[in-house]
C-alpha cells in the first residue's frame, strides 16, 4: 500500500483504497473522470487507466483480473441482450417518468428470467414493482398455471405496469397487491403461503431490505431463489466516508447475509449489484 499516493484530477485525489469500477468513470477515450474525492491501490489504478479490467488489492487473489465496464463496453454488452419488443416499449416509457433509473437494466432482467426458467419457478413474488419492467420479464416465461404476486404501493406506477401485463397478455398470471409489501407477506404467512414459493425479487424500500427478507425466507421452498437488487448501491457501501441512511442499512444487510447459514448466496456485479440466495 502506497499510503503517499495521490493523482490531481481537478475535483479530487486518488489516495490508497475503494473500488475503482464503483469510483471511476470513462469517457470514450479513457480519460479518467473523479467527482469527488476518492482512494485505492496504485497498482488497481494502473490496470483501470490501461485496461478494461481491475485487480483486487490483496495479493492473496492471484493478480486475477476481472472486467470494469465502462460507456462503450455497457452498450456492447446491451446489444447483445434479448430483449422482448414488449419490454423495449415499457422501458422506453418508462424512461420518460420520473424516476426512471428504479428500472432494472434489460440484462438484469435477463437474468431473472432465465433464473425462474432455470429453476422451473411456478411461483414467484416481486417486492416493489415499479413500472414492472422486471416482473413483466418474469411473467413472460411463467408457463401456464405460473403466478406472479407482485407487490407495489405507488398508484401510477402500477397503472402502467397493469397496462403492460394485459397488453402482452400475463395478466392472468399476475397478481397485483397495492400497499405495503410487508402488510402484503405478513398476509400471506397467515394464510398459509408458507414454503409454496419458488422464486422472489427485492427491488424496494433499502432500509426495509431486512425486514423483507425475513418474510420472504418464511414463504420460499427450501431449494427457492430470494434475490435482492442494489446490494452494491452506486458503490457507496464500499466508500467508509458514505455513511447515509440507506447505504448503511445495505452495507449492514450486506454484512448480515454473509454470515447467514440459512441461504447460500452469490452477489453479482451486475446492474446496481444483485446478491441470490438460495434457501437451505
Amino acid at each position: 500500500m502506497a499510503l503517499g499516493f495521490a493523482m490531481s484530477t481537478g475535483s479530487g485525489v486518488v489516495p490508497p483504497w475503494a473500488n475503482p469500477s464503483i469510483a471511476f468513470g470513462y469517457s470514450l477515450t479513457r480519460r479518467l473522470i473523479v467527482s469527488r474525492p476518492i482512494y485505492y491501490h496504485p497498482e488497481s489504478l494502473r490496470s483501470v487507466l490501461h485496461t478494461n479490467t481491475v485487480v483486487a488489492t490483496d495479493d492473496n487473489y492471484g493478480h486475477k483480473e476481472v472486467i470494469s465496464v465502462n460507456p462503450r463496453l455497457y452498450d456492447y454488452l446491451l446489444a447483445n441482450v434479448r430483449e422482448p419488443k414488449i419490454l423495449s416499449e415499457l422501458r422506453e416509457e418508462t424512461a420518460t417518468m420520473r424516476g426512471s433509473q428504479m428500472q432494472v437494466s434489460p440484462d438484469q432482467a435477463q437474468l431473472l428470467a432465465m433464473l425462474v426458467q432455470i429453476m422451473g419457478a411456478k411461483r414467484c413474488i416481486e417486492v416493489g414493482v415499479y413500472t414492472g419492467y422486471s416482473s413483466l420479464a418474469v411473467a413472460l416465461v411463467l408457463p401456464e398455471g405460473g403466478q406472479l404476486v407482485a407487490c407495489e404501493r405507488d398508484t401510477k406506477s402500477l397503472e402502467v405496469a397493469q397496462k403492460y401485463y394485459e397488453r402482452a397478455g400475463v395478466s392472468k398470471k399476475v397478481i397485483v397487491k397495492h400497499g405495503l409489501a410487508a402488510d402484503t407477506l405478513k398476509s400471506m404467512i397467515q394464510n398459509g403461503e408458507g414454503g409454496s414459493y419458488d422464486f422472489a425479487f427485492v427491488d424496494a424500500e433499502k432500509k426495509m431490505y431486512q425486514s423483507y427478507f425475513e418474510l420472504l425466507l418464511q414463504l420460499v421452498r427450501v431449494g427457492g431463489l430470494i434475490v435482492i437488487d442494489n446490494v452494491l448501491w452506486h458503490g457507496r457501501v464500499a466508500d467508509p466516508l458514505v455513511n447515509d441512511a440507506k447505504t448503511v442499512s445495505i452495507r449492514n444487510f450486506n454484512s448480515i447475509l454473509m454470515e447467514d447459514d440459512r441461504v447460500c448466496i452469490s452477489m453479482v456485479p451486475i446492474g446496481d449489484g444483485m446478491t441470490i440466495c438460495r434457501k437451505r
